[in-house]
């Protein structure tokens, strides 16, 4: 899951997205943010343990959903995580909304329309063209097992190149 709905803010978080709770636009971005820089001390802990973490959909998730609402724009989205453990590789896993759409529960959470997710993926692209930033687009039709042996191809030439970098800091 995206956020770990064990803390209180991820429980928070929980039950805005399954829409037991209405919470105000700036606020739940605001608790995102939150959920990612209470998992900074940890992360950091293992990087310099030399494990490698995977996170699924970190800041850029956030920015994208958020800056896709109205009268959000990408900048204001993006300064609460600015400064956060700096990812070597960002994986976009490229799927038709169409595709996405037949794929099971599409619908039941909060953001899940079609319309949305289209100003989303407009979102997602700005962001990609951050250079100083590694993305890898990935096309997610394909089967799983070609989807596995891709991204662990990526993955491990990426860990190979920053072996011995310094960790960066998001935005910075």
């Amino acid at each position: 899951s995206p956020t770990d709905r064990t803390t209180e803010i991820g429980q928070l978080i929980s039950s805005y997205l399954v829409r037991e709770k209405n919470l105000e636009d700036h606020t739940i971005h605001l608790l995102f943010s939150a959920n990612r820089w209470e998992h900074v001390p940890m992360m950091k802990e293992k990087l310099h343990q030399g494990i490698t973490v995977v996170v699924d959909r970190y800041a850029f998730s956030g920015v994208a959903f958020t800056s896709a609402k109205e009268n959000f724009c990408l900048d204001w989205c993006k300064q609460p995580d600015v400064g956060l453990p700096k990812p070597d590789l960002i994986l976009f896993l490229q799927l038709s909304p169409e595709e996405a759409a037949e794929r099971g529960d599409f619908g039941h959470e909060r953001y899940e329309t079609s319309s949305f997710q289209e100003k989303v993926l407009q979102s997602f692209y700005c962001l990609m063209e951050d250079k100083t930033l590694n993305w890898k687009t990935v096309d997610a039709s394909k089967s799983i097992e070609d989807l596995h042996r891709e991204i662990k191809s990526i993955a491990e030439e990426t860990m190979q190149e920053v072996q011995n970098k310094p960790l960066g800091e998001l935005w910075k």
